[in-house]
C-alpha cells in the first residue's frame, strides 16, 4: 500500500463538500477504480476506531468524510447551527413514493396521494434530494422524477437497495 496515494485520497475527500465519485479519485489520482477502492478499504478501517471523530462513508460509490453521529451535538453548539427545516409530512410522503416507485411522474405521485403535488416537488427540488430523469414516453411526456445522492447522504443509505421493505396493504 503506497501511503502518499493514500494520503492523496484522503486529501481528497477531506476537502471535499459533497460525495467524491469513485471514477473521479481514479482519475485524479492516476490509479484504477479497484486500487482507490482498497486504499478507501484501509482508510475506513483506521477513520472507524473511535479514536477520531469522524468517518468515510459512501453513498452509490462515492464517498465523503461525515463526522460520527454521537459528536453531532458539540458540532451544532461550536457553529451555533440550526437544523434545517424539516419537510413536512407532505413532502415525506412524496419523497417516499419516488424513492420507492422512480422513476415516477407527477401524476402518478398525485394519484397514489390523492392530492396535487406540484409545489412539493418543487420543495424537494430545491433541497436536491429529487431530480428529473426525463420524460415518459406516453401522451404529453411527462417529466419522470427519482432520488438523488443527496438522498442517499441524507437518509445515510449506500444506495437505494438500503431502502427498508414496504408491506403492501390489503384493500
Amino acid at each position: 500500500m503506497d501511503v502518499k496515494n493514500l494520503a492523496k485520497i484522503e486529501a481528497l475527500l477531506f476537502t471535499a463538500d459533497e460525495p467524491v465519485p469513485l471514477k473521479d479519485l481514479a482519475r485524479v489520482t492516476d490509479l484504477s477504480p479497484a486500487e482507490v477502492k482498497e486504499h478507501i478499504e484501509v482508510l475506513i478501517r483506521e477513520y472507524n476506531k473511535n479514536s477520531h471523530g469522524i468517518m468515510i462513508r459512501e453513498y452509490d460509490q462515492s464517498y465523503l468524510f461525515v463526522t460520527k453521529a454521537e459528536y453531532a451535538t458539540f458540532i451544532e453548539e461550536l457553529h451555533n447551527n440550526r437544523s434545517l427545516a424539516h419537510l413536512s409530512q407532505a413532502a415525506l410522503e412524496t419523497l417516499a413514493i419516488i424513492a420507492y416507485k422512480q422513476p415516477v411522474t407527477r401524476a402518478e405521485i398525485e394519484e397514489i396521494r390523492g392530492v396535487k403535488a406540484e409545489k412539493t416537488l418543487l420543495t424537494l427540488s430545491k433541497y436536491d434530494l429529487i431530480q428529473e430523469l426525463g420524460r415518459k414516453d406516453s401522451i404529453g411526456n411527462p417529466i419522470v422524477y427519482g432520488t438523488t445522492k443527496k438522498f442517499l447522504q441524507h437518509f445515510d443509505l449506500k444506495d437505494l437497495s438500503q431502502l427498508p421493505e414496504i408491506e403492501e396493504e390489503e384493500l
